[in-house]
């Protein structure tokens, strides 16, 4: 994820007590680990917190039923390679459980071209990038936006310190079914800067602080079963999991595999069989 003195020892003691050391290393290293089964008596509440987040209405790009039980806002930065790794993740679950209606993406932008402390700025083509996924949007509406994106990302170098050449973005429109020329107008006018921005803040305001975020918004209060779930996400996985107050918002940070999402996922589409 992007963010931001003693006595000396003898040479044949200092052999014997080396030995020792690496002796009991290597102990502690092939040891098996016996790690408690996790139930509902032992295992640590997940952290919660209040999660702000601006309402999904029809001005968001979502892939499936918007009305979904389940909305998986993403906070992504289009030349984040945390963020390419993620987006084939999120393409996957949501040809699978999109068809239910159960299951929604929404795309949000949040790109890390900002200078930091030291005045460095991590992606400084991300927020032209969001913009042209804007200007996507606009000439050719949702289907457009989204196949625009998902050849962004294909095409995007994978190395953090590379990034896609600027002059292939008009390409990209006409892979998307756009005129090159009107995207090009629409790019260069920034007339979607200030909407991107608005992401951004929102993100911020969410606790968004690096690419990719995933924020599950609930139609219902998650269940208390996925308490367990989500400790052994933090335990087992490392995955970095937080619970709104009412439980109605579920962060999850970084570019976690499917099965992560699943673990979350799954619970949560019982509640509404």
């Amino acid at each position: 994820m992007d963010q931001r003195q003693g006595s000396a020892l003898t040479i044949p003691g200092a052999i014997i007590i080396a030995a020792a050391i690496i002796a009991v290393a290597l102990i502690y290293v092939f040891k098996p680990a016996q790690a408690p089964a996790l139930t509902t008596q032992n295992v640590q509440q997940p952290q919660r917190i209040e999660i702000t987040l601006t309402p999904i209405t029809a001005s968001d790009h979502i892939l499936g039923n918007p009305n979904a039980a389940v909305r998986i806002v993403e906070f992504s930065d289009p030349s984040c390679p945390f963020c390419k790794t993620f987006h084939p993740t999120m393409k996957k679950l949501i040809e699978e459980y999109g068809p239910t209606g159960n299951v929604a993406w929404v795309y949000r932008a949040f790109p890390l071209d900002k200078p930091d402390a030291q005045g460095r700025i991590l992606h400084p083509n991300a927020g032209r990038e969001s913009q042209a996924f804007e200007c996507a949007a606009a000439l050719g509406g949702n289907g457009a936006f989204w196949k625009y994106v998902h050849r962004l990302y294909e095409i995007t170098p994978s190395d953090q310190g590379k990034s896609l050449d600027q002059k292939l973005l008009p390409d990209i429109a006409q892979f998307a079914g756009l005129d090159a020329v009107s995207f090009n107008e629409c790019l260069t006018s920034g007339r979607f800067k200030e909407k991107i921005e608005k992401q951004y803040l929102d993100g911020i305001n969410a606790g968004v602080s690096g690419t990719p975020t995933s924020i599950f918004v609930l139609s219902k209060p998650a269940p208390k079963s996925l308490d367990v779930i989500i400790a052994d996400l933090q335990v087992q996985m490392g995955v970095p999991v937080i619970m709104s107050t009412d439980r109605l918002r579920i962060v999850m940070s970084g570019a976690v595999p499917e099965s992560a999402l699943k673990a979350i996922l799954e619970p949560l589409l019982m509640e509404v069989k």
